[in-house]
């Protein structure tokens, strides 16, 4: 299986940006999404989840209200729209497929980089 993400660029504070992160090689709908990000010099942080239905969706308190986790399981795609970007926000944002049972694998994509900066 495998993870490829994209939409990671450059964007000044107040901007928005939409990752996307599409899955081969696995049943993307039995498995709940997630969106890490990380900094330089700190640890990866839990963003968001996304149950496999979609139907249930959490985040981190410090992007609530800002970023939005969705899928689109037709597409085997999972997005992380990211409204009012802060220079916090700046990191490498991975995908990872987390498997709802024991059997299966769990999945991670490389990253993509996301700048906020004037």
């Amino acid at each position: 299986g495998q993870l490829v993400e994209s939409g990671g660029t450059l964007v000044q504070p107040g901007g928005s940006l939409r990752l996307s992160c599409v899955a081969s090689g696995f049943t993307f709908n039995r498995y709940n999404m997630r969106w890490f990000r990380q900094a330089p010099g700190k640890e990866r942080e839990l963003v968001a989840t996304i149950v496999s239905s979609g139907g249930v969706t959490s985040y981190a308190d410090s992007v609530k209200g800002r970023f939005t986790i969705s899928r689109d399981n037709a597409k085997n795609t999972v997005f992380l729209q990211m409204n009012s970007l802060e220079p916090a926000d700046a990191a490498v944002y991975y995908c990872n497929a987390r498997p709802l049972f024991i059997w299966q694998n769990e999945y991670w994509g490389q990253g993509t980089q996301v700048t906020v900066s004037s």
